[in-house]
């Protein structure tokens, strides 16, 4: 426990669980390559972070995602600082990514944003509040966005958006949605702080929640910042989802679906990807 939050503990050393230590020391080019100059230039946590080092054993991928990284969130543009960090929080707190909530939480701060935010939506203002609708859709049914779904934020307004503010944080939650997929599919591990006992940089926040306004009942979704990629807990978890997965496969491999059932599953699924839709609108 350090300041009330309790320290994740690590399955293993590195910037993953995935891949042991020495294998990513021997062929990471991150440290002295010429061709990776680029990373002090476009880093926006002033160091090499774990995305980066797992990540820059493709330096060609690694310099576009960090230039497009870079003017997304450091570049001038439409949208305040604070703002694009809070965005980067809202759409990695969809996929309960603990790993870039916490980095997030780090920048906004130190960008000036205001604490309370941290707290929930209902402490945002309401134009940022207006896109947890699309925030929502993007991260888990994007094919469901519509051109009315795109209208109502831009229509005239006290909180409406503009184009160009619009087009901004899209970008910033479709960047985020996807690199949230890329942590934990690379099982990225915690960042190493120096300064601390453990080795882990702390949380600045114990829990940080995010509250779905598009929800008739205002249930809030309390987002963990402690399960993160690397522990026990979520080790478990992928072990269990394994488990599930092998069994349903066998189960598919020993009666397959007839065509009409495979119809009817698709029907269903299609309903159920309505829901997400019309259940949040009252």
């Amino acid at each position: 426990m350090e300041n009330g939050a309790r320290v994740p503990q690590p399955m293993a050393s590195g910037p993953t669980a995935f891949i042991p230590e020495k294998e990513i020391a021997q062929d990471n080019p991150v440290d002295g390559h010429p061709s990776l100059l680029f990373l002090e230039e476009y880093s926006t946590t002033g160091h090499p972070d774990n995305t980066t080092k797992i990540m820059a054993l493709h330096p060609q991928y690694l310099e576009s995602f960090l230039r497009t990284q870079y003017y997304i969130l450091r570049m001038d543009g439409p949208l305040p600082f604070e703002h694009r960090h809070y965005l980067a929080i809202m759409a990695a707190a969809r996929h309960q990514c603990s790993y870039l909530v916490n980095m997030h939480i780090n920048e906004f701060l130190q960008v000036g944003g205001d604490s309370e935010w941290l707290s929930g939506l209902e402490y945002i203002p309401q134009k940022l509040k207006n896109l947890n609708e699309v925030n929502k859709i993007l991260a888990h049914r994007p094919w469901l966005i519509t051109k009315e779904h795109i209208k109502k934020l831009l229509k005239p307004g006290e909180n409406s958006w503009s184009l160009a503010e619009l087009v901004h944080a899209m970008v910033l939650l479709a960047h985020y949605h996807a690199l949230a997929s890329f942590v934990f599919g690379s099982g990225i591990n915690p960042e190493i702080d120096q300064d601390t006992s453990h080795g882990f940089r702390p949380p600045v926040v114990s829990n940080f929640c995010l509250c779905s306004n598009t929800n008739e009942s205002h249930v809030e979704d309390v987002i963990s910042v402690h399960s993160s990629p690397g522990t026990s807990d979520s080790v478990s978890e992928l072990e269990a989802l394994m488990e599930r997965m092998k069994r349903l496969q066998e189960e598919n491999e020993e009666e397959e679906a007839s065509q009409e059932e495979m119809a009817t599953r698709f029907e269903k699924e299609k309903k159920e990807s309505l829901m997400v839709v019309t259940g949040g609108r009252g």
